[in-house]
Formats: C-alpha cells, sequence, structure tokens
C-alpha cells in the first residue's frame, strides 16, 4: 500500500518552488502551499507579492502562518518512508537479535550495543576499525588477499590492503583511506558550497526574469496610453491601423510572458537536478563509511554541467518595428501622422547611439580615411596597403571596427554634398574580393541605402524600392534591432523615417558599411567624404 501509494502522496507534498517535501509548509491567500523559506526568497522586500504558481497578485504582503495540518500530514509521510529503510542485526544476540550500531571491519562482525562493549573497553580491541553497522562486509574486503582494504592507490583509483602494496602495486602511490577520504570529503563540501551557489544565483535569475516581466508590461501600458492620444485627431483607418497596433504589442507582451515562463521552468528543472546533488554531496560528506564515500565520489565530486544564465535577459523595452509594419498600407493618408510618428521614433532610436570608428583593415585601396577614423573620401589612385583577409579591393566601401551580434544600435553619418553614397549594415561572412558578384541584398548579407546620381531619390536595392524625398538628406541615421530584425533610416536634419528592412533574421555579426562611391566621370562632384557625427 505504502509502495503504490507513495510516489504519488510525494507530489502531493512536494513545493512547487523546491521541488522537495514541504519544510513549514504556508499557504497563500489563493490557496497554494510552499515553503515558508522558498516563498520568503521570492518575495524579497516587495511591496507588491504575488503567487509563484498561479501569479495572482497581492496589493500587500500577506501575514503568513504555517499550516500545521499539513505539517503534520508532511511528518507523518517522513515517518513512513523511514519504516522501509533496511537495518543490520548483532551477529552475536543468541535469541531476540537487536540492532547492531556497529560493525568491526577487523573482525568482520556486527555488534549491538551490549556486545560492542569489549571492543570498547578492552586494549587488545581498541585497535580494531569500527564503522556504522553494514550488511555487506564483502565490499571492505580484499577479495584477493581477504584483508581489510586499508589504503587506496591514487595510481588506479582503487582501495587495496597492506598485501597488494607487497605485489602489483608496490611502485604506486598509497595513501591510508582516511587520508583519502578526509580529501575527497573537503572537494565534496566545496562542490556543495558551489551547487549551494548555484541554486542561489538561479534563484535571484527567477526574480530577475519575473521583475523584468513587469516592468515590460509597465512599458507596453505607457506605449498603448500614447498611441491611443496619438491616433485620437485621424480618420477611420487610421483607426484601424490602431487595433492592429494594440494586437502586436498585446502578442509581443504575451510571447515575452511566455519566453520568462519557459525560462523559469527551464530553471527550476536545473534548481531540482541541483538540490538533488546537493543531498547527495551532504550525506555524502558526513558519512564515516570512508570507502564508500571514495567510491561514490568520483561521479559527484563535479558541480552538473548546467547552462550559463549570466546573459540571459527579458527585454524590457517596446520598439516601434511593429509600428512602422503598420504605417505601411496608411502611408498616403497619414502623413501627419507620419511626421509625428518619425520625429517619435528619431527620439527614440537615439537613445542607443554607439562610438563608431572605421576599421582601416577592411578599406577598399582607393579609399581614404581620417586619422581619426571618422571620415572617409574616395582617392581616385589605388594606394599600397597591406593584404589583410578582412579587406575589399575593389568595393570601394569599408566596415567599422566593432560589429553587434545582438541588441539595438544606432549612428548618424553627413553625407551633405554628395551625389551617390551607400550606407546600412553588412554581415560579417559576406564576399570581400573582387567586385560584388550580386546584388547587395539583404538575402545576401546587405541591408543598405543609396542615393541615385541623377535624381534626388534613394532607391534600396533589391527588391529595388524607389523613394521620392522632397528633400535630399544631408544626414542619416542608422538604426539596428538585432533580435526584432529591423534596420531603419532617418533624415536627421528634417526628423523623418525614410525606410526599414522589417522581419529580418541575423545570425551572423553586423558591421556597419559606408561607401563614398567614386567621383562622377573623373570630376570632382561626388568627392565630398563620408562623415561620422556625434549624436547629439
Amino acid at each position: 500500500m505504502a509502495s503504490s501509494s507513495g510516489p504519488l502522496l510525494n507530489e502531493e507534498l512536494q513545493c512547487s518552488i523546491c521541488m522537495e517535501v514541504f519544510t513549514d509548509p504556508v499557504t497563500t491567500p489563493c490557496g497554494h502551499n510552499f515553503c515558508r523559506t522558498c516563498l520568503s526568497r521570492c518575495w524579497p522586500n516587495t511591496k507588491t507579492c504575488f503567487c509563484p504558481l498561479c501569479k495572482e497578485k497581492y496589493s500587500r504582503r500577506p501575514n503568513l502562518k504555517i499550516n500545521t495540518t499539513l505539517r503534520e500530514v508532511v511528518k507523518h509521510f517522513k515517518e513512513k518512508l523511514n519504516l522501509g529503510e533496511s537495518e543490520v542485526f548483532c551477529d552475536f544476540c543468541a535469541e531476540r537479535k537487536q540492532k547492531a550500531v556497529k560493525t568491526c571491519l577487523t573482525c568482520q562482525s556486527s555488534y549491538c550495543e551490549t556486545h560492542l562493549e569489549p571492543h570498547l573497553s578492552l586494549p587488545c580491541l581498541n585497535e580494531h576499525t569500527l564503522i556504522n553497522a553494514v550488511e555487506k562486509l564483502e565490499k571492505y574486503i580484499c577479495q584477493k588477499h581477504e584483508r581489510l582494504l586499508e589504503l587506496f592507490c591514487r595510481d588506479d583509483h582503487t582501495c587495496v590492503c597492506l598485501f597488494c602494496t607487497e605485489g602489483e602495486h608496490r611502485t604506486h602511490n598509497t595513501v591510508p583511506i582516511e587520508e583519502e577520504s578526509l580529501e575527497k570529503k573537503n572537494q565534496l563540501v566545496q562542490t556543495q558550497t558551489d551547487v549551494h551557489q548555484m541554486i542561489q544565483d538561479r534563484m535571484k535569475k527567477i526574480q530577475e526574469i519575473q521583475n523584468s516581466v513587469e516592468l515590460r508590461k509597465r512599458n507596453t501600458d505607457k506605449e498603448r496610453s500614447a498611441s491611443v492620444e496619438l491616433f485620437t485627431d485621424l480618420i477611420r483607418s487610421i483607426e484601424r491601423c490602431q487595433s492592429d497596433l494594440m494586437k502586436m504589442m498585446e502578442e509581443q507582451q504575451k510571447a515575452a510572458e511566455k519566453q520568462a515562463e519557459d525560462l523559469i521552468k527551464e530553471i527550476h528543472q536545473e534548481i531540482t537536478e541541483l538540490k538533488r546533488r546537493n543531498t547527495e554531496l551532504e550525506q555524502l560528506s558526513h558519512t564515516e563509511d570512508h570507502l564508500h564515500l571514495i567510491q561514490m565520489s568520483s561521479s559527484v565530486d563535479s558541480c552538473p554541467r548546467t547552462k550559463n544564465w549570466t546573459e540571459i535577459r527579458i527585454d524590457s523595452d517596446v520598439t516601434l518595428n511593429s509600428l512602422y509594419r503598420a504605417l505601411t498600407e496608411l502611408k498616403k493618408t497619414q502623413e501627419t501622422l507620419n511626421e509625428k510618428l518619425s520625429q517619435t521614433g528619431l527620439k527614440f532610436v537615439q537613445k542607443f547611439a554607439v562610438d563608431v570608428t572605421l576599421d582601416p583593415d577592411t578599406a577598399d585601396p582607393h579609399l581614404i580615411l581620417s586619422d581619426d577614423g571618422k571620415q572617409v573620401s574616395h582617392g581616385d589612385v589605388k594606394q599600397d596597403v597591406p593584404e589583410n583577409p578582412k579587406r575589399f579591393d575593389e568595393d570601394c566601401c569599408v566596415l567599422a571596427k566593432e560589429g553587434f551580434s545582438s541588441g539595438r544600435f544606432y549612428y548618424e553619418v553627413q553625407v551633405k554634398g554628395k551625389t551617390q553614397w551607400w550606407l546600412g549594415v553588412t554581415r560579417e561572412s559576406i564576399y570581400r574580393e573582387g567586385d560584388i558578384n550580386s546584388i547587395p541584398s539583404p538575402e545576401n548579407g546587405y541591408w543598405v541605402l543609396m542615393l541615385l546620381i541623377d535624381d534626388q531619390n534613394v532607391v534600396l536595392v533589391n527588391p529595388a524600392v524607389i523613394i521620392s524625398l522632397r528633400v535630399k538628406p544631408e544626414k542619416v541615421g542608422v538604426f539596428v534591432d538585432y533580435e526584432e530584425g529591423l534596420v531603419s533610416f532617418y533624415d536627421v536634419e528634417s526628423r523623418s523615417h525614410i525606410y526599414s528592412f522589417t522581419g529580418q533574421t541575423f545570425t551572423d555579426k553586423l558591421y556597419q558599411y559606408f561607401s563614398p562611391c567614386e567621383c562622377d566621370n573623373g570630376e570632382c562632384k561626388n568627392s565630398n567624404p563620408l562623415i561620422i557625427t556625434p549624436v547629439s
């Protein structure tokens, strides 16, 4: 009966935070039970608390008391489990066998308290080796020489008797079992400390993820309010755009919450495994059975391999990427709205400004870079430069020094007085030798903007998109959101949005891309440099 219902009952009496049988169980107002210590760790000095299981929020921290009924049930359950433990009986009790308290490895017998007395009082027995009572004595005896295993061979990592050291282990490094046991125990204590710290780190990570989700939700609410105000005075088409935007924001929030839920579940699984390992280490670190400790330590004396959670984050900001997508179809009827959004969007992305410096090791030999790495122009004459696998040799372009494989970044470039230029970002693995043998497009690792020579239009290559601008930009801002797959271009002077690549998938590191292009037919019409300017 106990064996069939035990596992199921164990789950019912298990804390969902530490995944162990309850210790001092408390009950939240929503009816869920947790260990008092576990719940305290989930509520570190916060005014607003919530149930770790169902997420119900409480305006103030509940005054929780121990559930005495549940505590008694847990106590009874633990006592039932202990009844099933095996016992060792005295080898010298004549009639009713008494439970043995010690086993003598020298005599190879187990003794109750009464029959153990001679070993404690007679000088001739004082040198015998006593351990806590064990059933299987054969694992403490050398099977070859039938002698007590008293030494540990560090060369062969096995326990040996004195006779073994006179034979095949004669030249090996052997130490007393007690000495090796002490060293192993010290290693286990250190590992136990490390595992405990890993558990604490993961509990903190859970709190960090939960806080990030809450922060993101507040930011989402702020964006929602701002969007409602922005759409109030516009026609019905804009109201439909608002509805689409709200849906996208809700989907993003749900995705963030789902990501947080999955991460917390994964961390809980790691904590469960770490606690299981911690229990094994605790038991081994207190055992007096030296041989058993040595034999088991090799499987538990190191920390389990776990995921590195240091860089795992839940993004708490809400980008304007979805807003740009929602406004694409309403472009002609929403010029007033587009202007407001562009100004708001530029202000938002400028917060992610980075310091950009050109990398001379990537520059085409025809290009001239300033000493500070902030300007590039075409010099007509091919220069004698060192060979470098990173260098473009016939494309009149150069990359920045620092690449990005995550996060957001923004930079601005002055293009005033030029009739042709290329700006944007490229992936690290693009082809660099000879002329570009394919159209520089997102499919080939280029997210670039190009100015045509013959008019004031800006062209995005493959697919070709011609955008008629009322004024040719003099300073262009470029914003990238790696995780969102977004590359956006802005006219900084008019504070207007030019174009965005959306829904992209980035896998390589991205580098800022610059091409001042050649002078027009050898003349000086396009001789002005591209200048990386500070973001104000």
